[in-house]
């Protein structure tokens, strides 16, 4: 089984070389429109993320924060709090060292990890676990359609794949792991709802993932997703701010 160890520029590519998140990146840069400030809802926390005053309440410096976060980050530039830029954020502060916990395996072969307690996804190497691709976001399956657990094999790929179950529904760069189950690329929105048991990714993710992974490669799947529980437990993004606060332990 082939290892790909990846150099400098290509970690760049992957967002794993990356800058402190501050308040500091919030100065607008020249010929940038004035930023509107909007209140979004998760206002109170990227505040507290980016060591900015914590009322809530949208400012012009709060604004010029989180739009420059997004502009890193590689997302629309609004300016608001909204629960993508939370989510990704969340994502980038551990993408230096996602298997600090280490819950998923090292090995004689490299690894796709996913952790369905955060949604993300990464691969790290044989031997010394390196990271190969960069931790991203997924959505697994919803309750009663949960993504399976535990160690599975890539045994069929399709790279424009689209769903016999689910109304022909797209499925590009199609890695199937366990059955029906498969990684794959999608449109939808990863930040609600959930799948029907696949891990979906963004497009862009899925594609250099399947440019990564071979027929044979091992994944290593642990974990819930939020809100997959009984009723009357913690929103989905609570829990899984939750279980990137617990890096912070």
């Amino acid at each position: 089984m082939r290892v790909f160890r990846l150099g400098s520029a290509a970690l760049i590519a992957l967002g794993l070389l990356t800058t402190n998140v501050s308040a500091a990146e919030g100065a607008s840069g020249a010929g940038e429109a004035e930023c509107t400030p909007q209140t979004g809802a998760y206002q109170w926390e990227l505040e507290e993320r980016l060591g900015l005053p914590q009322d809530g309440r949208a400012s012009v410096q709060d604004c010029e924060a989180v739009r420059a976060l997004q502009k890193r980050l590689g997302l629309k530039e609004t300016g608001k709090a909204d629960l993508e830029t939370y989510r990704m954020l969340l994502v980038d502060e551990v993408r230096r060292d996602p298997n600090s916990r280490k819950e998923c395996p090292v090995r004689s072969y490299r690894v796709t990890c996913v952790d369905l307690n955060r949604q993300v996804l990464w691969v790290q190497g044989a031997d010394t676990g390196e990271l190969l691709f960069a931790p991203a976001p997924v959505r697994s399956g919803l309750r009663t359609t949960e993504t399976r657990t535990g160690w599975h094999s890539i045994y069929w790929r399709h790279i424009d794949h689209v769903s016999d179950l689910y109304d022909n529904a797209p499925m590009p760069y199609a890695q199937f792991f366990d059955g029906g189950q498969a990684i794959h690329g999608t449109d939808h929105d990863l930040f609600t709802s959930g799948s029907g048991g696949c891990v979906n990714m963004r497009i862009k993710d899925a594609k250099a993932l399947w440019d990564l992974l071979h027929v044979d490669d091992q994944v290593y799947i642990w974990g819930k997703k939020p809100g997959t529980n009984q009723r009357g437990l913690p929103s989905d993004d609570l829990l899984i701010a939750q279980g990137f606060a617990a890096l912070e332990d």
